[in-house]
C-alpha cells in the first residue's frame, strides 16, 4: 500500500477544557471521501505512535481518499494541561472530534481507531456521538488485576514449557527458576486474593470490561476488531470474551468483523505487520 503523501499535512490547534491541544491532519487528495478517521491514541505516548505507526496509518489512510487526524491528549507530547489515561480522555477525543469536523466541512462522518487503552475509551464513547460511524479496536485493553494473573499463568508461563528455548536455557543454567516460581506465585495470588477484584473502577462503578462491553452494545455502527498472536492483551480480550455470554453475542453480530494477525506483537512492531493493518483498516473502510 502506498503511503505517499496525498496533500500537505497540517497543525491543527484546538482547545479542550481551557487547554490547547496539539493535532495534525492528514488532508487527502483528489477523490476525498466523506468518512474521516480519528486515530485516538494510546497511553502513555504521542500522537506519532509506536515506530511511527499513527503517522503511517494516517498517510496510507489520506492515499486511499479518507481524511486523518492524529492528535495528543492533555498533558502529552505538544498538549497543554495535566496528564491524563484514557479514562479521563473523553473530552479530549470530543474536542479533536469537533475540530476534525471544523477543519474538514466536507466530512459528514467519522470513525474511531485505536490500539489498546485507547480502543478502550474509544468503544466506551462512541454510542454518545452520532456522528461517529465506526470503530477500529486493536487489541483492547480490558485489563483487570484478576484477567491479567489468568492471562500470564495461561498464555505466558504454560506457554512458555512448551518452547525448546525455555529448556535450552534451563539445562544450560541461563534461567533462574526461582525467579519465575516467584512470578508464578506471585499471579496465583492475586487470581485467588478476594481484593484482586474485577477491575471494578470509581467510574460508573462498573469493571473496565463491562463498561467497555455495555457502551459497544449501545453503538449501532461497525466495528472492527484487530488482534496480535503474541500479546498478551489481545489474549486477555479473547479469555474475557470466551467467559462472558454478552460479550459473546456481541462479537457475533454481523456488522462486527475479526481479524488475527498470528505473528504480530502488541505495537506492530514490523514493517510488514504494520502493513498488513493499514491494508486492512482500508479495505474493511471500503466494505461499507
Amino acid at each position: 500500500m502506498t503511503t505517499a503523501l496525498a496533500r500537505p499535512e497540517l497543525p491543527l490547534v484546538f482547545t479542550c477544557a481551557g487547554e490547547e491541544l496539539l493535532g495534525i491532519l492528514h488532508p487527502p487528495g483528489k477523490g476525498a471521501r466523506v468518512r474521516g478517521v480519528l486515530i485516538v491514541v494510546g497511553g502513555p505516548q504521542y500522537r506519532v505512535g509506536s515506530h511511527r505507526q499513527f503517522v503511517l496509518l494516517a498517510r496510507a489512510l489520506a492515499a486511499q481518499g479518507y481524511p486523518a487526524m492524529r492528535f495528543d491528549y492533555r498533558g502529552m507530547g505538544d498538549s497543554g494541561g495535566g496528564l491524563r489515561d484514557f479514562e479521563g480522555a473523553d473530552e479530549d477525543i470530543g474536542a479533536a472530534i469537533e475540530a476534525f469536523f471544523h477543519a474538514c466541512p466536507g466530512m459528514s462522518e467519522v470513525v474511531l481507531w485505536g490500539l489498546c487503552d485507547a480502543a478502550s475509551a474509544a468503544a466506551s464513547l462512541a454510542y454518545r456521538d452520532e456522528r461517529i460511524a465506526g470503530l477500529v479496536l486493536l487489541n483492547p485493553w480490558v485489563r483487570t488485576e484478576a484477567g491479567e494473573a489468568r492471562t500470564q499463568l495461561r498464555h505466558y508461563y504454560l506457554t512458555r514449557l512448551r518452547e525448546p528455548e525455555f529448556w535450552r536455557r534451563l539445562l544450560t543454567f541461563r534461567w533462574n527458576p526461582l525467579r519465575s516460581l516467584a512470578e508464578v506465585a506471585g499471579a496465583v495470588r492475586r487470581l485467588a486474593s478476594p481484593s484482586a477484584g474485577d477491575g471494578t473502577s470509581s467510574v460508573a462503578g462498573q469493571a473496565l470490561p463491562e463498561r467497555m462491553r455495555a457502551g459497544l452494545e449501545r453503538f449501532a455502527g461497525p466495528v472492527l476488531v484487530l488482534l496480535s498472536g503474541r500479546d498478551l492483551t489481545a489474549r486477555e480480550f479473547e479469555d474475557t470474551v470466551a467467559a462472558s455470554s454478552r460479550w459473546r453475542a456481541w462479537m457475533d453480530r454481523d456488522r462486527v468483523t475479526i481479524q488475527r494477525f498470528p505473528e504480530a506483537d502488541h505495537t506492530f512492531s514490523r514493517a510488514a505487520w504494520r502493513a498488513e493493518v493499514e491494508a486492512a483498516t482500508c479495505e474493511w473502510l471500503g466494505r461499507w
